[in-house]
């Protein structure tokens, strides 16, 4: 028996990622990097909490945008102690 390699995939293994709301692309990249990039596609496919966090980690890093420095009344309005009653009078 002859073996035939498909250089391409079959249309039907095209459409079959689409019904899932997949899509199917190509990426140049280092040889080294091949499996960092696979194991993150499979992460990133699964789409669970743990993709959010890989996404807007990802998106942060890659961002053009400058990051603000804020001041310390900034941070002191995050605090998890604003609004609390707290009796800061000394004796």
């Amino acid at each position: 028996m002859s073996s035939t390699f498909r250089k391409q995939p079959a249309k039907s293994d095209l459409k079959r990622p689409a019904r899932r709301g997949m899509a199917r692309f190509e990426v140049v990249g280092r040889a080294a990097d091949r499996d960092l990039i696979r194991s993150l596609a499979k992460r990133l496919a699964e789409d669970g909490a743990e993709a959010d966090r890989i996404r807007a980690t990802i998106s942060q890093s890659m961002s053009t945008k400058p990051v603000r420095k804020a001041g310390i009344l900034d941070a002191l309005r995050r605090s998890p102690l604003v609004g609390a009653s707290l009796d800061l009078a000394r004796r």
